[in-house]
């Protein structure tokens, strides 16, 4: 702890009512102890806004668990530490190793079982986005890195000018998945389409597809979707509301 101590200005005789012509002096008076303010540490958080895409140079899996080693575009790694958290297609992962422009994660079966990294080969390509600091703009939405579901593309229509993504999944998750809302595939924010039970679609643009992994992404390839929180917090809290209404 350290002390404070303030200047104030008082009247010589005392804290009375000042009157004209009173002298005041100056007084140091002490304060009592402050105490310092502990620090947080940050939560890892995304934006939602793909940096690009990084290589798997290998996949070592071991029953339950894994160790992922990728190599980022140059530069991208800079001051990254050990603990430093990495979303890899959408999912939050904790830098175990640093070498140069290559980083390694260590992924256990949750996160196996959970996403669609534990198909990754040598040569596979994810999509990467570095944790966010305080004071970066936030183009796209809050994104956790916790995927909740993983949905298969079934059908993919190329135009002159963008592409059409249809996705299917649990349909239990259909109720948080609204159009015009966002929602996070393989990391990336994206506004949602059209939305039936079980299926949803996105639209595409040039720059989304050559800076994401969606650029070879076909019918039947898996991605990762982390529904949009407040969404889910909102439909949730009106679903319990009713629900002791008996409504």
């Amino acid at each position: 702890m350290s002390l404070c101590a303030a200047i104030a200005v008082v009247p010589a005789g005392g804290f009375k009512r000042a009157c004209r012509g009173t002298v005041l002096e100056r007084r140091v008076v002490a304060a009592k102890p402050c105490r310092r303010r502990s620090v947080v540490g940050p939560t890892a958080l995304f934006t939602g806004l793909v940096q690009g895409t990084a290589d798997v140079v290998s996949f070592d899996s071991v029953g339950d668990f894994a160790r992922l080693k990728l190599t980022f575009p140059p530069g991208t790694l800079s001051g990254i530490l050990i603990g430093a958290s990495v979303s890899c297609n959408g999912t939050c992962l904790t830098v175990v190793e640093t070498a140069g422009d290559t980083a390694s994660f260590d992924l256990i079966v949750e996160t196996l079982r959970a996403t669609n990294l534990g198909e990754l080969l040598p040569g596979s390509k994810v999509n990467f986005e570095r944790s966010a600091r305080v004071g970066d703009e936030i183009g796209g939405h809050t994104v956790s890195g916790h995927v909740h579901v993983q949905a298969k593309i079934v059908e993919q229509v190329d135009t002159e000018n963008n592409r059409m993504v249809m996705f299917e999944l649990d349909s239990k998750w259909s109720k948080y998945i609204l159009p015009k809302g966002f929602v996070a595939v393989d990391g990336c924010s994206l506004t949602v389409g059209e939305t039936s039970a079980g299926r949803f679609n996105v639209w595409l643009i040039p720059e989304t597809i050559r800076q994401t992994v969606f650029d070879g992404k076909n019918v039947g390839s898996t991605v990762n979707i982390e529904i949009e929180s407040q969404t889910q917090a909102i439909v949730d809290t009106i679903e319990r509301v009713l629900a002791e209404k008996g409504l």
